[in-house]
């Protein structure tokens, strides 16, 4: 790594010896993204399906110019002599056990987003962090949007006005994979994959990257994409958790081939400005093609359109003008995992971009917005003493029984 991909990278330190937990598609992305800052060297990493571990090895073998030792448990690869950092890329039903054994053993953490699967999860992975004093990073890297920062500059600066509505929405097509029920691959430990959640039958619309839309392991497209558009928001409005939910959808459409809805409204009472998230998982998404992805702020001078890359500003009035803004980032997700870095390497927790307090507040209110659907009910949430208030039906689903041996934390 002699010649880092950042200028200010550290490939003339120690470089940092990091494990991988999940070395499949998003493991490696992340992984990759450290490579490329530098001043890392991946020591170890596990995975249960053998053949990500074989290629994935193989791949960092090619950047680093030394193989990384290979596990098939985690457990295995945080007792590595000399690993000072980890980063966990495997599926949200296994964050919260890997997460709170990484901090036992006091290492610095970068985990995917979501936070965890269920809420009561988010609640002991911010006691874990806290309690270890490490330096922890979750996975929002539109945070690093220079398109996002802009539209905090010119709604902060007044240009807009009062922002009294808030939409967002992120429309497409899946197409789902096989959903026959078969034997997993024989590279694949299906078992183990599972883990704490369901042991459900294999089959490819539930496994590698297509557990997404499984209810038992990515709790659907809100969940999974539209946590990014709700962390932005809460980013850019200075806001904190929703004080209630209302949420609406079904599986109209991809019935029998997705177990989360295709079909989804959620009404989130924020205290600046209501929030009204939707998705259609079919037909042709928003006549304007370019608002299949976005959020909209709505205020009482102008409306902003706001995606990764782009900015529309919409002025009220009879002859109100739109101004468009291309304001892309070039490596997002690098800048990211740098941020990890500079902090672990510093000692220094304000370099930190998506805090696990930050993380658990953005994913508890998605996760907020599906409790409300399944249980077809207003939520209300004390965010002081984090709980539901007054609705036992909601509250049994902050956390969900652990499968086997293993203990909910």
């Amino acid at each position: 790594m002699a010649a880092s991909f950042y200028a200010t990278g550290f490939p003339q330190e120690r470089k940092l010896k990091i494990g991988l937990i999940g070395a499949g598609w998003y493991g490696m992305v992340i992984t990759k993204a450290a490579l490329k800052v530098g001043g890392v060297e991946v020591i170890g990493i596990c995975d249960v399906d053998s053949d990500h571990l074989n290629s994935s090895a193989d791949e960092i073998t090619k950047l680093q110019g030394n193989r990384p030792k290979t596990f098939r448990y985690y457990q295995e690869l945080l007792d590595m002599k000399g690993l000072e950092a980890v980063f966990i890329g495997t599926p949200p039903h296994w964050h919260a056990l890997q997460f709170i054994a990484a901090c036992e053993k006091g290492l610095d953490i970068y985990c995917e987003k979501p936070l965890a699967y269920d809420i009561q999860e988010g609640l002991a992975m911010m006691k874990a962090a806290q309690k270890a004093g490490n330096m922890v990073q979750i996975g929002f890297q539109r945070r690093q949007s220079n398109a996002f920062k802009k539209a905090k500059e010119i709604i902060d600066g007044g240009q807009i006005g009062n922002v009294h509505q808030i939409g967002t929405q992120i429309n497409y097509v899946p197409v789902p994979q096989d959903t026959t029920i078969q034997l997993p691959p024989a590279s694949l430990d299906w078992d183990e994959w599972c883990g704490p959640a369901p042991k459900l039958d294999y089959r490819p619309s539930i496994g590698h990257k297509s557990w997404r839309l499984e209810k038992e392991y990515g709790n659907g497209h809100l969940v999974d994409w539209g946590i990014h558009h709700i962390d932005i928001i809460r980013s850019i409005m200075g806001e904190t958790m929703p004080t209630e939910f209302y949420t609406q959808g079904g599986i109209l459409e991809l019935k029998n081939q997705i177990t989360t809805p295709d079909t989804l409204t959620s009404n989130m009472a924020f205290r600046k400005a209501p929030v009204l998230w939707q998705h259609r998982l079919w037909g042709p998404g928003d006549p304007n093609k370019e608002f299949n992805n976005c959020i909209l702020f709505h205020g009482d001078k102008a409306s902003l359109f706001a995606a990764d890359s782009k900015l529309m500003l919409f002025h009220a009035g009879k002859e109100g003008k739109m101004e468009e803004f291309s304001i892309p980032t070039e490596n997002m997700q690098e800048k990211h995992v740098e941020n990890f870095l500079m902090a672990v390497r510093n000692k220094d927790k304000s370099l930190i971009s998506c805090t696990p307090e930050d993380a658990f507040q953005s994913t508890a209110t998605v996760q907020l917005a599906m409790i409300s659907y399944y249980t077809q009910s207003l939520v209300k949430w004390d965010q002081v003493k984090n709980e539901i208030v007054d609705n036992k039906p909601a509250s049994a689903l902050m956390k969900r029984e652990y499968r086997g041996k293993l203990q909910h934390p």
